[in-house]
């Protein structure tokens, strides 16, 4: 097959252009392990200088890469199961739909019952906790591997299947934002795959192995590591069980898969995501049941907010004859597609963004105030999801012209009502 050439673009990059994609594959990789550094110090201070440095026998594990590899495998053959059903993704620009298997909550069920089994014959879970660093080694490094691989193999795929922003000409752009839309091996579609399942789920499981950890040095766990665990599970599930939803979001519609979603689906998420339990292994939190009563009151609106807004714009992208959004007040846009300003879309424009804040705090609340580290997520979160809405703003006012200004002008909040 022939080479596909790059085209050359003046068009504005994103995440600071050329500059953004060579220093960021540097900076995160390292920023990951300091994090995890220092979550295991005693004093648990992101501005300690100098900073936390482990030495070089504590990066590295053989048991590591096999319990790596062992985890793709599974979720790769979970995935690649006939169960669940298969649903048909956006429109491409060759004309064709690509189909994706929706079973990424059997997934998860039948991983919680494997997990369970092998706490029933008595697998140390919480030596994940020892492996934090080691494993994170081998995510980054595999994430490395993988988008030299998306760059590679994207050369020999159709200029169709391209994606619209990573096919600049600049290698380490494109390296970093991705070349190819939706890569794929036969039916085995890379970029949904690591969007939901491997990452995800492994999020899910180091904060259990945190847990174990909990229980073996106190023999119980805390109000505080149960709190976290539980809210992240539901997270978690909920995104399995709403798997479909994921076809229509910016990740796959839009961008390619490069550096940019392989680090953060592979590696960003399980191990940052997850700093609130592994910051408790060692650092235990009194937490009351008026305290905890509380935060799942928090956990709970956030929750409430994310999963209605969402499953508003889902029901109306699917079918907005329903009789739950049928009567929402629309604006027509140039394409066909109509603009919901009522319901939860006229509220603000990114509503379930309000709902993952909330969230993200009541995740963070069950450590305490004493340290800024767990905290960390909530300000990452935050300043992403600000970026995001940039990103999804630039997009929409140039897919909608003067139908997007009108909704602005009718919606003026962006994410929180009359703060931002």
């Amino acid at each position: 097959m022939k080479l596909n050439k790059p085209k050359s673009s003046n068009a504005e990059r994103e995440f600071g252009g050329t500059l953004g994609a060579t220093f960021i594959p540097v900076l995160l990789p390292l920023t990951v392990l300091y994090l995890l550094c220092v979550c295991r110090s005693p004093a648990a201070s992101v501005l300690q200088w100098p900073p936390v440095l482990p030495p070089t026998s504590q990066l590295w594990d053989p048991l590591a890469p096999v319990l790596i590899l062992g985890w793709f495998a599974l979720q790769s053959f979970l995935y690649l199961l006939p169960v669940g059903k298969v649903s048909d993704g956006m429109l491409l620009k060759n004309g064709s739909r690509l189909k994706y298997p929706i079973n990424g909550f059997h997934a998860l069920c039948v991983t919680a019952m494997l997990l369970i089994c092998s706490l029933w014959l008595g697998m140390p879970l919480g030596y994940l906790f020892e492996l934090m660093l080691p494993l994170a080694v081998c995510a980054i490094g595999g994430s490395f591997l993988l988008s030299l691989y998306l760059y590679i193999r994207s050369f020999w795929a159709p200029h169709h299947a391209l994606a619209p922003g990573g096919n600049t000409g600049n290698p380490l752009y494109d390296f970093f934002m991705g070349r190819e839309l939706n890569p794929r091996i036969g039916r085995f579609d890379l970029k949904y795959f690591c969007e939901l399942r491997p990452g995800l789920m492994g999020w899910v499981v180091m904060n259990l192995g945190m847990l174990m950890k909990e229980v073996e040095l106190r023999d119980s766990a805390s109000l505080a590591m149960i709190l976290v665990n539980g809210f992240q599970l539901l997270y978690v599930a909920d995104a399995l069980w709403n798997e479909e939803a994921v076809l229509t979001t910016m990740d796959i519609v839009h961008d390619g898969f490069g550096f940019m979603l392989a680090f953060g689906d592979l590696t960003w998420v399980p191990f940052t995501y997850s700093l609130q339990a592994a910051f408790l292994v060692l650092h235990p939190q009194s937490l009351g049941p008026v305290g905890g009563a509380a935060i799942v009151i928090l956990n709970g609106t956030g929750y409430y907010i994310f999963r209605k807004s969402n499953s508003q714009k889902n029901q109306f992208r699917r079918d907005p004859t329903h009789s739950s959004v049928a009567n929402l007040e629309t604006i027509a846009t140039a394409t066909g597609k109509r603009l919901l300003v009522s319901g939860w879309w006229g509220l603000v424009r990114h509503p379930n963004y309000l709902g993952d804040l909330l969230m993200a705090l009541a995740w963070s609340l069950p450590c305490g105030f004493n340290h800024l580290l767990p905290y960390f997520y909530v300000v990452y979160f935050a300043i992403l999801l600000v970026h995001r809405e940039a990103r999804d703003e630039r997009h929409c006012r140039a897919k909608y012209g003067l139908a997007w200004d009108t909704y602005c002008r009718r919606v003026p909040y962006r994410i929180c009502p009359y703060i931002y």
